[in-house]
């Protein structure tokens, strides 16, 4: 498994991660053989939060870590805080937040109860999991220093932050933000689309992401793609989707080519960027586990990589 330097330090991981937020509607043992096939697979770093499952997910993941052959220390376990759960809204496996919080108090308890549920003593990494727009950062960074002082937390990270946003936080905490968590896939490509339309009226040249891709670039931030299947936030797979009967085309003859699934393929294609991207896997189905994570080891060509963003209904202005 190709590994990848977080955060623009030494710690290297694998360049695709787990997460499991769909673990909670697993059986202990169809969870285990999760952990297990990613472990197989060269998997090291798992990622989740506090709201998925509305906390079932993590209490799956300690009994199905104790169920399995692995160990706390085969896996750096990173996981997320800040939303307040609205239970009215969440279904279907999807959950909905009725407040983001960042206030002191509820990131140190946002983490404990992490802690608490998975079964660990610390985590590798701790995220801010949404924008709270009433965001405090001095509040944030008093949170950050006690967790790290009491040895809860390693590193720390944000989820679907702006350039500002991070910014903001940056400014007011001591540690490093080496992560963002941002959605990133063959068919959501905004972050591409905007800088390659500059100075131009048509719809790819809308930046919606305040060239959050750039910026993470140069300040050594490790984006998460997250969704590197969906067209959507909750839309769907674009793999095997006729309404993307191109890009499934073009996937298909990459797999061929390389020996591997399309799932690999489209993994391949966002670590072909050179932007430090680590993939975040949300199948918890163990062949596909595997399938998918055989693209990090697949190198596109230029050209090839294209293909794809073409495939996909894009054009090179």
């Amino acid at each position: 498994m190709k590994q990848l330097n977080l955060g623009g330090t030494n710690w290297q991981a694998s360049a695709v991660a787990l997460g499991i937020m769909r673990m909670a509607d697993l059986s202990v043992a169809d969870a285990a053989k999760a952990l297990e096939a990613a472990h197989d697979a060269g998997i090291t770093y798992i990622d989740s939060a506090d709201i998925y499952g509305d906390g079932a997910s993590e209490r799956k993941f300690k009994d199905a870590l104790a169920a399995s052959s692995l160990s706390r220390d085969d896996f750096y376990i990173q996981s997320k805080g800040g939303i307040v759960l609205d239970p009215a809204r969440s279904h279907d496996g999807l959950v909905f937040g009725k407040r983001y919080d960042f206030s002191k108090q509820h990131l140190l308890d946002a983490v404990d109860g992490i802690l608490s549920r998975m079964g660990l003593d610390y985590l590798d990494a701790f995220l801010l999991h949404r924008p709270d727009p009433l965001m405090e950062p001095e509040e944030v960074a008093d949170a950050f220093n006690t967790l790290q002082r009491e040895g809860k937390v390693r590193h720390f990270g944000v989820s679907n932050f702006g350039v500002q946003q991070y910014l903001m936080v940056q400014a007011a905490v001591d540690q490093k933000l080496m992560f963002n968590q941002l959605q990133f896939s063959a068919a959501h490509t905004g972050m591409i689309d905007a800088g390659m339309h500059v100075n131009m009226d048509d719809k790819w040249s809308v930046d919606h992401d305040s060239g959050i891709l750039e910026f993470s670039r140069r300040n050594h931030v490790t984006i998460q793609a997250w969704s590197p299947f969906q067209y959507g936030m909750f839309e769907g797979m674009f793999i095997n989707d006729p309404k993307f009967k191109d890009l499934n085309a073009e996937l298909q003859k990459l797999a061929d080519k390389y020996g591997v699934s399309k799932n690999g393929i489209a993994v391949a294609w966002i670590l072909r960027h050179p932007a430090n991207i680590q993939v975040l896997l949300g199948t918890m189905n163990p062949k596909h586990i595997a399938d998918s994570a055989a693209g990090a080891d697949v190198q596109l060509t230029k050209q090839e990589w294209y293909d794809i963003y073409f495939s996909a209904g894009n054009v090179l202005p």
